[in-house]
């Protein structure tokens, strides 16, 4: 009997690469309001914690910065239009999706992108795969990972079981959501975040490949 029958992932950096296009988003709102631009290992090193806290690293005294909140509002808007310009997903990310789906294992994207482009990526790239795709909607009370919330949300959506699911991720904030929310975690090696930072972390379980983390999900 396999241990697991739900996989919840994370989405930046796991399922997709959308550095670029998070790059070039805010660029765009530094080059407008006149800030010095940031390299894409800078804003690599920003992402994580929700688009808030990436333009608040990003911006020049961050949300104290008097035109904050309108730099903030531009990112929305610019990154609804253009978060699909460079992004993809990782190599073998969908044969890895479709296998477990064929497999029935049930599955869910839990992220702290903003919820509409969570929902709108999910559907474009796993239409087909995913039961849930739950992103940042702290407006209605669902706290942001790495608090428990929106894990609680997807297990309810999917009728699954802590006991029987995994959470799958690249970061230390995603390590932190699966302990916070009493799952597994599996921290994927191909993402935003190195072996050595994920394992002062307290990581302890990786897969370099889609198909290493197939074997892991599958225990063999």
């Amino acid at each position: 009997m396999k241990k697991y029958d739900t996989v919840i992932f994370d989405l930046d950096g796991t399922l997709l690469d959308t550095l670029q296009d998070l790059a070039d988003s805010v660029n765009h709102v530094l080059a407008k309001y006149s800030c010095p631009v940031k390299t894409e290992q800078e804003i690599c090193s920003y992402v994580g914690n929700g688009v808030k806290l990436l333009l608040e690293r990003a911006i020049p005294s961050g949300a104290e910065n008097p035109k904050f909140n309108e730099m903030y509002e531009e990112f929305l808007s610019y990154y609804k239009k253009h978060c699909n310009d460079k992004t993809a997903p990782y190599e073998g990310i969908t044969d890895l999706l479709r296998e477990l789906k064929a497999k029935g294992y049930k599955m869910a994207i839990v992220s702290n992108k903003f919820d509409s482009a969570v929902k709108d990526l999910s559907k474009l790239y796993f239409r087909d795969m995913m039961t849930a795709a739950i992103g940042e909607n702290e407006a209605k009370g669902i706290r942001k990972k790495p608090a428990p919330d929106t894990v609680i949300q997807a297990l309810s959506e999917l009728g699954s079981e802590k006991e029987s699911s995994v959470f799958v991720g690249d970061s230390d904030v995603d390590f932190k959501t699966a302990q916070n929310s009493g799952l597994d975690c599996i921290s994927v090696l191909w993402g935003f975040r190195d072996k050595e930072f994920l394992q002062n972390c307290g990581a302890s379980v990786f897969a370099s490949t889609p198909k290493e983390l197939l074997e892991i999900i599958e225990g063999k």
